[in-house]
């Protein structure tokens, strides 16, 4: 009797020795039984066994719970002298004997004959005699057999002979041996009714694709079974270069074997390593009892292969298991589970080893690890459903919008934070809208002052692929709002309706009445104004001659206009409000400079005034510069003052530094009184505006020790244990003479920050519009987002700059809340690629909406590292680079003499100015002035250089040469510059124009101004040639027309 057949086969295959010697067979077959085995496979030799012998092996294998599969091998010879050969002679090829000398005086002797079953008559004749035999051999016992040389008869064959044998034998397992078979015979085989087929997972390297697809090949065939090696001595067993790597080798065949198929063969081979023992048992015993557990999969998996792991995922009645394989001897590997088998091992939770452990994530296995996982699904989330709820959910649903609006542009954060633009900006705007079924919609864009009651509303232009478009110009100071409304445009759907069945020559007699009862409907409920034209209307539809002269009236441009007047808007849909906020032009274009008062002096030893700086207004003004920007001029603290290059002792006549605010004299409200009274800041404050110069003040939230908000305030402060506080630093600085506020201390909240807020308006009551502010991303964002409100709310035309050196993010941020220009990394910058690159972020969405960059050159507290040794061609370097390229420029006083005497080793000043008074020649050699004037100028003469946006950067020959071009939008103001990066060589380069995108031909003339030279010239050609030198390692033209 044969085993019963079991749903996952497990079948060692035995060696071939102890099968013909009696009672040494015994052990084997135990062994096979103690490691789980459902089967054993024995070579083809048996089946030519007497069958009382096979029948008595059969026996012995069930006694041991072991069905017996046996080899046949349509392809093995048969000896020349046999029977079956001299009764049929034409079934077979006679083969000679290899090893036999040739003799010319007689024809070879055939040694063996080989089945010829590709011959349709054979295969035809010989079918009934196949049929006999392996029906004898499955008839002594056997559980099945393994056929092998598939190939070596045609497919209709193997159909007829399996049929036969299933309707002889049901029970018995037929397993077809399809390693080695092409892609062709494979499917070729679909039908034939085997039970199982083999892949060849043995002979895989754990990469490549191969392995999967064949799986999923035979499936389609019969579901496929895999070997750990091959048996019977057809193929090498893994082998490591040490015994523990070799089982590890072996292990990993195994477990690869038994869990990528629907069952497994394992070689009694892969037990022994030249006769070691290599203690695999229990591993073997283990994978047959998961096999057992887990049953044959419905449906196979891909197997997942990555970098030097394999993962197979296997499901079974709601149940999940992970075989994971480290293939790698040598490392550790990490495994993401969200990857294996496309992801579908995510669809299951709660993963744990077989002692019930989940593992730690990510995911590690040793070298040469196998690790089992079971999972389950998890459970879905069902919440609980009440009567009055649902009730209310489907009331909702039908009042929700029908239509659809969504991916609106420009649009921050989803709404959270204002676009910004500057007085006289044309805002584009556009929505994806659309509705279910084909009635055409309306859109319209809608947008107004905060302070306007009413919208101004402006119908949309379709795009395509529902994509709409419509733009709104900015045209006061402040905040605007704009929205995207749209609904069913009913006499539009109608109109297209009607014309094309019209058109088509269909009949329109009941659509000439519905178009009635629609104008009827629509001057219904129309406003009085708008109801007279379509009364008019009906009156002329009741006396129309004929349905085509009510046709014409219906889709009349008129009749169009007046629907499109009274249109009801039904399924009204509205976006929410998204807001602009609208600055000054200065915010957005503006040239700075940056000075110290107290330093505008003919003597260290005499204090400069505001009256000093009246003097110098002139200068400034001539150089171009519309913003005159100064570091806190608040009364400076005594304690801790510091000394002359940030020594913590300062002289008797050291100043100290301008950011320690606040002494006996005042605080934020106050002026340091050597710089003059109030009168006489009010007296510069309109020299400077008749000038045509702003002030800009420093607004540094930080306190010097004895600033009078630690006496009057001490709530307002967070005082250590021992009663001090501690000071101010911004990594690496150290700042000694500064203290900060707390902005969450329980007596700072709100008075702390009401005070700051007073502090500013307090300056604009002065007169004062713009701040730079010190440092804002080491003070809390809320408060900077209320602050900025609270001022603009009262006066919109306030502009804050952001000196924030710090991430991206927050920089960004500071920007959303509020924040209309920020300092940048434009100091840092210094390889073409480097301005590509930075300058491509500033000016792409979503930054370009909200982030105005402000490129200063140098400040008190950066010496840049470019500007210490590039001598004064680099001076003019940077000043191309930062009064091209953004709108927003500055300079700190000294740059124009190209002052970098450096710290050693050190991005700061030597002497640096933020701790003495530090007169200047402004007339000394080696200068800049004449050329900081020329740019400045430039930039006022040319719209394309008052703003970073409209930037393009095109192809110079040479990575040394930045060639750019500024276009305003339309490309009505067009400019080309070329800069030379290199501050210590002359560098020429071949410049590459855009024709094509101008729409220039290629040989025709284009006039190109030299705004340096006032020169123009006629350029042909795409390819032009420019020359930098030291002294001017910059050009800027003009494209004419």
């Amino acid at each position: 009797m044969p085993a019963p057949a079991a749903a996952v086969p497990c079948i060692l295959s035995l060696p071939a020795g102890p099968l013909g010697e009696g009672g040494a067979r015994i052990p084997w077959l135990e062994r096979a039984h103690a490691l789980g085995f459902t089967h054993v496979l024995a070579p083809a030799a048996l089946a030519e066994q007497p069958a009382e012998d096979l029948a008595a092996l059969a026996r012995i294998c069930h006694e041991r719970g072991l069905g017996l599969i046996v080899d046949i091998d349509i392809a093995r010879p048969l000896p020349a002298a046999a029977a079956l050969g001299r009764e049929h002679p034409a079934w077979f090829h006679p083969l000679p004997d290899p090893e036999a000398l040739p003799d010319p005086r007689h024809p070879p002797k055939p040694a063996s004959l080989r089945w010829r079953l590709h011959d349709p008559a054979v295969a035809t004749h010989a079918l009934p005699w196949w049929q006999a035999h392996l029906r004898g051999l499955l008839q002594t016992g056997i559980a099945g057999l393994r056929l092998l040389s598939i190939e070596a008869a045609p497919a209709h064959w193997w159909q007829q002979l399996v049929a036969a044998l299933r309707e002889d034998v049901p029970e018995a397992l037929l397993l077809a041996w399809t390693q080695g078979l092409t892609p062709e015979q494979v499917a070729a085989l679909r039908g034939t009714r085997f039970d199982h087929t083999f892949g060849s997972a043995e002979w895989w390297d754990f990469r490549a694709a191969w392995l999967g697809r064949e799986l999923q090949r035979l499936v389609a065939v019969a579901p496929p079974l895999a070997c750990a090696g091959a048996p019977f001595g057809g193929g090498p067993m893994p082998h490591g270069d040490t015994p523990a790597k070799t089982r590890m080798q072996r292990l990993r065949a195994a477990w690869l074997a038994a869990a990528c198929a629907y069952g497994w063969l394992m070689p009694a081979g892969l037990l022994h390593d030249e006769a070691a023992d290599l203690a695999l048992d229990d591993d073997v015993r283990a994978i047959n009892a998961w096999l057992r557990a887990v049953g044959a999969p419905p449906a196979l998996r891909a197997l997942h292969a990555d970098d030097g792991w394999v993962g197979v995922l296997r499901e079974q009645a709601g149940r999940a298991w992970l075989v994971l394989i480290n293939v790698r001897m040598d490392r550790e590997v990490v495994i993401d589970p969200a990857v294996i088998a496309g992801g579908a091992a995510c669809h299951y939770g709660g993963w744990t080893a077989a002692d019930g452990v989940a593992p730690a994530e990510p995911w590690r296995l040793a070298p040469g690890e196998v690790r089992v996982l079971e999972g389950d699904p998890g459970r879905p989330i069902v919440l609980p459903v009440r009567t009055a709820a649902a009730r209310q959910a489907l009331e909702a649903a039908t009042r929700a919008p029908r239509i659809a609006i969504e991916a609106v542009t420009p649009c921050l954060d989803g709404g959270r934070f204002a676009i910004k633009r500057v007085v006289g900006d044309r805002v584009d705007v556009e929505a994806d809208v659309f509705m279910d079924g084909h009635d055409r919609i309306a859109v319209a864009l809608r947008w107004r002052a905060l302070d306007e009651k009413h919208w101004h509303e402006q119908r949309m232009t379709s795009l395509g692929n529902d994509r709409y478009a419509g733009h709104f110009r900015v045209e006061r100071v402040g905040r605007y709002e704009y929205t995207v409304q749209a609904w069913r445009d009913a006499y539009a759907s109608y109109r297209h309706e009607l014309t094309a069945k019209h058109d088509a020559g269909v009949p329109i007699a009941l659509e000439l009445q519905e178009g009635r009862l629609l104008v009827e409907a629509t001057a219904a409920a129309a406003l009085p104004a708008a109801r007279k034209p379509l009364r008019a209307l009906l009156t002329a539809l009741d006396k129309a001659a004929d349905e085509e002269a009510r046709y014409r009236l219906l889709i009349d441009e008129d009749t169009a206009a007046a629907m499109r007047e009274a249109d009801p808007r039904p399924f009204l849909a509205e976006h929410p409000p998204l807001r602009v906020e609208v600055d000054r032009r200065r915010a957005q274009f503006a040239s700075w400079y940056e000075l110290f008062p107290r330093s505008i002096t003919d003597s260290p030893q005499r204090h400069g005034t505001f009256r000093d700086v009246i003097g110098r207004l002139p200068a400034l003004r001539d150089m171009g510069f519309d913003v005159l920007y100064f570091p806190p001029i608040h009364p400076i603290g005594r304690v801790f003052r510091k000394g002359r290059n940030n020594t913590l002792e300062a002289g008797e006549n050291d100043p100290g530094s301008p950011y320690a605010i606040g002494s006996a004299e005042g605080g934020h409200t106050a002026i340091h009184p050597q710089l003059g009274t109030l009168e006489d800041f009010r007296a510069l404050r309109d020299a400077a505006e008749a000038h045509g110069l702003e002030l800009a003040l420093d607004f540094a939230v930080q306190c010097a020790p004895d600033h009078p908000w630690l006496r009057e305030h001490p709530e307002w402060f967070d005082w250590r244990p021992d009663g001090s506080l501690r000071y101010a630093e911004n990594p690496p600085k150290k700042y000694q003479d500064i203290v900060n506020v707390d902005f969450y201390k329980e007596g700072s909240i709100p008075a702390l920050w009401q005070a700051l807020a007073d502090v500013v308006l307090y300056w604009v009551g002065e007169g004062i519009r713009t701040f730079r502010v010190d440092n804002p991303h080491t003070k809390p964002f809320p408060f900077w987002e209320w602050l900025i409100e609270h001022v603009r709310t009262r006066h919109p035309d306030v502009v804050f700059l952001s000196e924030a050196f710090t991430r991206p993010k927050p920089m960004y941020r500071l920007a959303k809340l509020g924040f209309s220009q920020s300092y940048t990394y434009f100091i840092w910058r210094h390889t073409k690629q480097e301005f590509t690159d930075y300058l491509t972020e500033l000016t792409s969405a979503p930054v370009r909406e909200f982030f105005r960059p402000h490129f200063f050159v140098n400040t008190p507290d950066i010496n840049p590292y470019f500007l210490q040794h590039s001598g004064r061609s680099g001076f003019l370097i940077r000043a191309a680079l930062a009064t091209t390229l953004s709108g927003l420029w500055g300079m700190y006083s000294g740059f124009e003499l190209c002052e970098a005497t450096p710290i050693p080793g050190r991005e700061e000043y030597l002497d640096s100015e933020k701790y003495e008074i530090k007169p200047r020649d402004w007339n000394a050699p080696g200068n800049i002035i004449a050329e900081i004037s020329q740019l400045n100028a430039i930039r006022r003469e040319q719209p394309a250089l008052q703003s970073h946006l409209g930037v393009r950067f095109l192809r110079a020959d040479n990575d040394q040469v930045l060639f750019f071009e500024k276009s305003t939008p339309g490309g009505h103001n067009r400019v080309l510059v070329a800069i030379n990066l290199d501050p210590h060589h002359a560098q020429a380069a071949d410049l590459h124009l855009p024709l094509a995108d101008w729409g220039v031909p290629e040989d025709a003339p284009i006039q190109v101004e030299d705004l340096l030279h006032g020169l123009v010239h006629t350029w042909r050609g795409g390819r032009q040639s420019v020359w930098l030198g030291q002294d001017l390692p910059y050009a800027i033209w003009r494209v004419e027309g």
